[in-house]
């Protein structure tokens, strides 16, 4: 509760009992008891701060409570434990804005919120009526308060009026509310809870017993604010005892200055002399600024006459023109021949295979023709046998026997295998041969790639090397020679050789912000990794000559001649624009900002983009209207996009810009392992092919041996048979079969000569066609070298034109920044003429304020500001050893001023501490005198109330020593001694802290009390006298509101009270417990848990 909240209650109570409550003795107080309850000051405050209801949701274990009416005078709220009734009044402490460790029932807000929720709500009303209404004409006769607590321990408040309109939602409302009804939340005679109870009935110290006296009075915030008041008011003191010290100080220094200012005299002669010398000050400076103008006005007409740059630049760009010109043809004929190229290499490809396919049918010719040329052979063999046999049987025939035709019987069969063999072995030789052809063909194919492998492998071992070298010194991946030539140039600039040291390689001094895309941002700057920058002419001899040491003539890298600048270009409205893809630019970074500023002269970085994907290169790019200030674009493998062509990159990495060498390292030398494991297959395969084909030929001779043997055998069975067949028969001379046979061989001989002879002409014919395509293929062959050797040769003609090109754009850009920066130049000086001309009129202005007429100025600015200097000094030595008039009359004034000022608050805050002291002095008294009446007053009270329990007991207030103590003595006993309340039963003690709390609401004023099981320990003798005395009171108090928490029943209560038309019950029924969320309990678990519940509802 703020401060605000306690002093008002504080101040309400006793300012309505300090003027009549002073009594000086027990029957003073008992009349004025007497009278207080009698009278009719509680009128005014019957209608206000009396609770009409109460809802919660979601609070404490509760789901829905309420909502509970009360009525206004005595209200009962009762119901079995755990049913909710305590959970009213916690939401009653809570609602009206108390803290969680007030209700002694959790330590925070969300404390209070249900399990499983996420917010809580207390929705409280307020009786507003009658003439101390608070607010009426806004809330009307009711109040209603909303609050709701938040799952992270906020709160928030909302006050409605009577038709549930909201009025406000700020806390500060509802704290004045509180103050207006004098609603004390943490008085415990206000609201008494269990915990608090508990505390009160078990406590044995008798200061904490008199605490509770004085903080239900509220006597103890009276007795912390005038402890309040005296610390300050000492504190004031001793701030009046320093200013009265420093009150001296202050008057000395008035005096002084007043002394000053009575011997202040006039000096007006040099002023005037000086406000004269001022005029013309003004005058002439107006002189010199009209000078200042006509002089810039000649430069600008001077300036604007110069047409020399123009020219230049008009000459620069028509060369520009007619290179660009010369680019774009270089690069046309670089694609047409790039087609060519592609067209002639898919033409070798074909005719290879053509030239394969075509040899291959040649040896199949000629296998055929030298198998004809061997029929023929054995034909005319054949002939030649059988003329022999005509001739030997013209000369002697001599019948056959019986085994010469068995004999010619075995021949003939002999013949017939021997005739099947030849075929077989024919078919063999044919097999054997094609395996053979195509072994060779396979072998050819494997040292082919064989041969592609060890290209490959010597090339990656030269990089590798290279990248070796390169490892101690990352300079020399640029080339060999960089780190000496680099070494050269430092020591050429350390002898003062050149005017600004040159840059480069410009590749050493560029990172990739991604390393992603390296080769791509390498793609575009290829032709510039190596070169060197320099800012003059003069420093680019003295380079070439520190080149010709290290490099021979056609061998050097390139050179730019461009003035350094150590800012970046300001690229607004020139820079590629894309919300997605970014400009090399953007993605590499320099150790010098003239690295940047060359590579956008030279190679236009700010309007190239990088885009990552292909398809979207071409759909960026050539796919509808390229980005703005866009020219060209590459892909991240190093294609190069441009509107209307793309080029495709032979890079597979970055060379320069890769990064890490070591990486390079370990992956050239994995290549290398695996193109070592190649060819070491590949050899072993050309090995195993090798020897299988000589197998092959082995097998191939050995059939043909055979074949040949077999052949032989075949002709000599033959040449048997001819000569047994030959004999003619005994009885027959005739030649006639043995001429046949003889003339069909001799056909026979000519169709295979004839054969043969198609044969050879098959095969002529195939040797013409093998000739024509090996001629073509080499054409083609020698037509693809060709067209590379002019691609390289066009290349390097491309090269030194954009070179060119970049020279001329380069001094073209350095010509039209001069023409630019002359543009600006004028504009800069037309901008400051009109600047002067605004100066020379507010000269002319403050020179016509300061002397409307114009004098004749004849001296100088110079000199008028000497004489204007020369009089200020001796102004200043005047006032020097008198002061400066104005500052005198000033710092005079501000003295006596602050001099009256402060003896004047030293005065008063005597007055006051004095008149504090008096008052404080009269408080403590009223304090005293009020604290004496509330205690009398008190055990009168306690007194009376004892009686009703036939009992005798008194109460000892020690003011001193801050202590209570209340002795009781039981029914019975008069005579014994009397007790402290520790000796009495719990009965008899709740009754006495019942009674002491009655004479506690008997003295202290609230709109409602509730008061929380105070039955808890009674008996029914004792509970019924305690109703009695509380009914009793609620009677002399019917305009206020009571609320009693008790376990009884409807029924105990009725019984007990009787039947009052002020009562109203409030019932809190036991809900049933719900046991779905337990199913996983066990079963003799479930039950011990419903049992235990029935007995805490029994």
């Amino acid at each position: 509760m703020s401060k605000r909240q306690r002093k008002r209650p504080v101040e309400s109570t006793v300012a309505k009992r300090q003027k009549s409550l002073e009594p000086k003795t027990e029957a003073e107080a008992t009349a004025l008891t007497v009278r207080t309850s009698s009278g009719d000051g509680r009128t005014a405050t019957g209608d206000i701060g009396i609770i009409e209801s109460i809802t919660l949701r979601n609070f404490m274990c509760h789901h829905l409570l309420g909502p509970f009416h009360f009525g206004p005078n005595v209200n009962f709220i009762i119901g079995n434990n755990g049913s909710g009734k305590s959970a009213i009044l916690t939401a009653l402490i809570v609602g009206l804005g108390g803290k969680a460790t007030v209700t002694n029932r959790g330590l925070s807000l969300k404390d209070f919120i249900k399990h499983g929720e996420s917010t809580a709500d207390i929705v409280l009303k307020l009786r507003n009526r009658g003439p101390d209404s608070f607010k009426g004409e806004v809330y009307g006769d009711s109040i209603t308060v909303e609050h709701k607590i938040a799952g992270d321990g906020s709160r928030t408040y909302r006050l409605k009026n009577k038709s549930g309109q909201l009025v406000t939602n700020k806390k500060e409302e509802l704290i004045t509310m509180l103050d207006h009804f004098n609603i004390q939340l943490d008085n415990p005679v206000s609201i008494l809870n269990q915990e608090m109870s508990k505390q009160f009935l078990h406590t044995k110290n008798e200061t904490d017993k008199y605490k509770f006296f004085m903080k239900a009075t509220l006597l103890d915030q009276m007795k912390r604010d005038y402890m309040y008041i005296k610390q300050t008011k000492t504190i004031t003191r001793q701030q009046v005892e320093r200013q009265e010290e420093g009150l001296k100080d202050l008057k000395q220094d008035y005096l002084r200055k007043k002394e000053r200012y009575e011997q202040l005299s006039s000096f007006s002669e040099l002023r005037d002399k000086l406000e004269n010398l001022k005029k013309s000050m003004a005058w002439s400076l107006v002189r010199e600024k009209e000078h200042s103008v006509n002089q810039l006005k000649e430069e600008i007409e001077r300036e604007e006459n110069n047409f020399k740059l123009r020219d230049n630049l008009q000459q620069w760009q028509t060369k520009v023109t007619q290179v660009e010109k010369r680019i774009q043809s270089v690069r046309s004929k670089l694609e047409q021949l790039k087609e060519e190229q592609e067209v002639a290499a898919m033409e070798n490809k074909a005719l290879a295979e053509e030239v394969k396919a075509v040899g291959k049918s040649y040896k199949e010719k000629e296998l055929v023709y030298l198998r004809a040329l061997n029929k023929v052979k054995q034909t005319e063999k054949e002939q030649t046998l059988l003329e022999e046999k005509i001739n030997k049987a013209k000369t002697s025939v001599t019948p056959r026997s019986r085994g010469d035709q068995r004999r010619l019987s075995t021949l003939r069969e002999t013949l017939q295998s021997l005739n099947k063999t030849c075929a077989d072995l024919n078919q063999e030789v044919k097999q054997k041969h094609q395996a053979v052809l195509k072994g060779r063909e396979e072998r050819d194919k494997i040292r082919m790639e064989q041969k592609n492998i060890q290209v490959s492998i010597e090339s990656k071992l030269k990089k590798k090397n290279h990248l070796l070298s390169s490892r101690s010194n990352k300079l020399r991946l640029f080339g060999d020679s960089v780190p000496e030539l680099l070494s050269s140039i430092e020591k050429a600039c350390k002898a003062g050789r050149f005017s600004r040291k040159p840059l480069g390689p410009i590749g050493a001094c560029l990172s990739v912000k991604d390393p992603s895309l390296c080769v791509a941002v390498e793609s575009c700057l290829r032709s510039f990794m190596k070169t060197f920058c320099c800012d003059n002419y003069k420093d680019e001899a003295v380079l070439q000559e520190l080149m010709s040491q290290h490099y021979a003539k056609d061998r050097r890298p390139q050179i730019i001649v461009s003035p350094f600048t150590e800012t970046l270009y300001n690229l607004q409205g020139r820079k590629a624009k894309h919300s997605e893809f970014p400009s090399v630019l953007d993605m590499i970074s320099a150790t010098s900002p003239v690295i940047i500023n060359c590579l956008i002269d030279m190679r236009g970085i700010e309007s190239v983009l990088i885009i990552k994907e292909k398809s979207k290169a071409r759909l960026v790019m050539q796919r509808g209207r390229p980005p703005q200030n866009c020219k060209e674009a590459f892909t991240m493998e190093g294609d190069q996009v441009y509107p209307n062509r793309y080029y495709t990159s032979d890079f597979s990495m970055a060379k320069y810009l890769g990064g890490d060498i070591q990486a390079e390292i370990s992956l050239l030398e994995s290549e290398l392992e695996n193109h070592q494991a190649q060819l070491n297959r590949f050899q072993s395969q050309v090995t195993s092919v090798t020897e299988d084909i000589r197998s092959m030929e082995r097998q191939l001779n050995q059939s043909i041996a055979a074949l040949k043997k077999s052949q032989i055998s075949m002709n000599q069975t033959k040449a048997s048979i001819a000569e047994l067949e030959s004999v003619e028969e005994e009885k027959s001379n005739d030649l006639i079969p043995l001429n046949e046979v003889c003339a069909e061989v001799q056909l026979r001989a000519e169709e295979e000569k004839q054969t043969a002879a198609e044969a050879k002409k098959e095969l002529d014919k195939q040797k013409k066609k093998n000739d024509e395509i090996e001629t073509k293929f080499s054409t083609s062959k020698d037509r693809r070298e060709l067209l590379t050797e002019e691609m390289e040769s066009l290349k390097e003609v491309q090269q030194k034109v954009e070179t060119e090109c970049a020279r001329y754009e380069r001094n073209m850009k350095f010509i039209e920044n001069k023409s630019k920066n002359q543009d600006e130049n004028v504009q800069e000086m037309k901008s400051e003429l009109a600047q002067r001309e605004d100066e020379l009129q507010d000269y002319e202005a403050k020179a016509m304020k300061i002397c409307p007429e114009r004098p004749q100025v004849k001296s100088s600015t110079k000199t008028i500001e000497l004489e204007i200097g020369r009089l200020k000094k001796r102004l200043l030595d005047y006032e020097s050893s008198h002061g400066d008039q104005e500052t005198v009359v000033r710092e005079y004034a501000e003295a006596l001023a602050l001099y009256r000022l402060k003896t004047s608050q030293v005065r008063d805050l005597k007055r006051f501490i004095d008149c504090l002291d008096n008052i404080m002095s009269d408080r403590q008294n009223r304090y005293k005198t009020l604290r004496r009446s509330l205690s009398v007053r008190c055990k009168l009270y306690f007194n009376n109330f004892l009686v009703k329990l036939n009992c005798n007991g008194f109460m000892m207030f020690d003011h001193n020593n801050e202590t209570l103590s209340i002795s009781v003595s039981p029914p019975g006993q008069e005579d014994d001694e009397v007790r402290d309340m520790r000796s009495l039963s719990g009965g008899e003690r709740s009754f006495s802290t019942v009674c002491f709390m009655l004479s506690l609401w008997e003295i202290t004023e609230s709109p409602f009390r509730c008061l929380d099981e105070f039955d808890v320990y009674m008996d029914m003798h004792n509970r019924r006298i305690s109703l009695d005395l509380l009914m009793e009171l609620t009677e002399r108090q019917n305009l206020r509101q009571f609320v009693f928490i008790t376990p009884l029943g409807t029924r105990s209560v009725a019984l007990s009270l009787g039947d009052r038309a002020s009562l109203q019950v409030v019932s809190v029924k036991t809900k049933r417990f719900d046991f779905s969320g337990v199913s996983t309990w066990s079963p003799r678990g479930l039950r011990g848990l419903q049992q235990l519940w029935q007995r805490l509802i029994d």
